[in-house]
């Protein structure tokens, strides 16, 4: 696998807007920026989430999408985007969800990180974007994006691109993940598959030990902002 290109690194603070007659904080509006930043076990400098129990954290420190995806969304969208659309941390090119693996480790820069989960989208692209059944248009295609956990803190820059250093053996990928997950909820042995990779967020993990279990709780308000 050659060098990925990162074409924006995207970074923002949260903020509060209005959504359903109520207040919700969120960081899903990033703006690019040129400078190098140092990427923490937490997140990149000057970024932040607004709601933590959801995202950021050790487990999902960096927010990855890729920009192949970009010209589908502005058609479904009917607007051009710019760089940080999905709220992602990180705009690649040359690495797709069919591509990558949960478990894989890569260089970013000074940085060591690794593929922890698939994104999965919630009602902030909603707020974002006027759209109310965008997270669900964006789980259905599987363009989710994945998460990079940090395993070694450094410096990166847009210059440093992103390389594969180790390719997790289990080659779990996250479309695969993202399908037995969203689509193929009945699918067991893929479930048992994905667990076998130790690698797995903890959150991801979870959700599919409740659902072999038959305690699975309901996405409807990660989808919608409604409980």
């Amino acid at each position: 696998m050659a060098t990925i290109e990162i074409l924006s690194i995207n970074v923002g603070m949260p903020k509060q807007v209005q959504f359903n007659q109520k207040a919700v904080s969120t960081g899903i509006f990033k703006s690019a920026t040129d400078e190098p930043l140092y990427l923490s076990y937490l997140n990149f400098e000057g970024d932040g989430q607004g709601d933590l129990v959801h995202h950021g954290g050790r487990e999902k420190a960096v927010c990855v999408y890729p920009y192949e995806h970009y010209p589908f969304w502005e058609n479904e969208l009917r607007k051009p985007l710019e760089y940080g659309a999905f709220g992602e941390n990180l705009t690649i090119k040359g690495l797709l969800e069919t591509d990558v693996c949960i478990g894989d480790v890569f260089k970013l820069g000074k940085a060591i990180v690794q593929v922890s989960q698939p994104r999965q989208p919630c009602y902030k692209l909603s707020i974002k974007y006027g759209v109310p059944d965008m997270p669900l248009k964006v789980q259905q295609t599987g363009y989710t994006g994945f998460y990079f956990r940090v395993l070694e803190e450094g410096g990166v820059s847009k210059a440093d691109g992103l390389s594969l250093l180790h390719r997790h053996p289990k080659a779990i990928t996250v479309s695969f993940a993202n399908r037995i997950m969203h689509r193929e909820k009945d699918h067991i042995e893929g479930m048992k598959q994905i667990l076998e990779v130790e690698q797995l967020s903890v959150n991801w993990r979870n959700t599919f030990l409740k659902r072999l279990a038959g305690t699975e709780t309901d996405s409807r308000e990660r989808l919608t902002g409604n409980s």
